[in-house]
């Protein structure tokens, strides 16, 4: 019996994903829109005038922006940097010509994905799909680590007002542990925010 040979249907684009397009030459950033359209993207333009990358991506909300030019020059490096730091979104960067200095400096501003020799209708969407994947997954990791970060500081908020207890009342870590949660019982408040009280206390005495 033959098998099939007819294609997997390619994944569906989710729900009006909304592309903001940079790029300073009319026709080619024409037919990247026509090609994102096609891909069934939602596409925004920047507005006329003089551009301002940060300020587009908070009037406009963007869930991508492509950046489409000859080489990536310092303006544009320091307004996705911008980006990337006040208003985090996947940045794409299409580029016909590129050296190792300017890899560098586009991954330190926080581009997502860099693509040398320009942006052939052809994979524009497999590009745009790795860089939201890619961001998504370090915004994640960008979050645990803050998290891991905020639940070490607020154990040493609490190891050191047991201490403090220690110190004052004469009791053992363990009875410190037991008036730090009896005190958050109580008062209907956290551990980490009792202790933080029972450090101001001490201070001004």
């Amino acid at each position: 019996m033959a098998q099939s040979t007819q294609k997997a249907p390619p994944s569906p684009v989710p729900q009006d994903l909304r592309v903001l397009i940079v790029d300073r030459t009319v026709d080619r950033s024409h037919a990247l829109r026509e090609a994102l359209e096609r891909e069934g993207y939602v596409v925004l333009m920047p507005p006329a005038g003089r551009f301002d990358l940060l300020r587009a991506v908070r009037e406009l909300a963007p869930d991508v922006i492509i950046v489409d030019m000859d080489s990536p020059d310092r303006d544009i490096l320091e307004d996705s940097r911008r980006v990337f730091l006040e208003q985090p979104k996947p940045i794409v960067m299409f580029v016909d010509e590129s050296d190792s200095a300017s890899i560098r400096a586009a991954v330190d501003a926080g581009v997502a994905s860099y693509v040398v020799k320009g942006a052939s209708p052809e994979r524009v969407r497999p590009v745009v799909e790795v860089a939201l994947a890619r961001f998504r997954a370090f915004q994640e990791l960008k979050s645990e680590l803050a998290e891991a970060r905020n639940s070490l500081a607020e154990r040493k908020l609490v190891e050191r007002a047991k201490g403090i207890l220690m110190e004052r009342r004469g009791c053992s870590e363990d009875d410190a542990y037991r008036m730090l949660r009896q005190m958050a019982m109580s008062r209907n408040q956290r551990l980490v925010d009792v202790a933080r009280n029972v450090i101001e206390m001490a201070t001004l005495l």
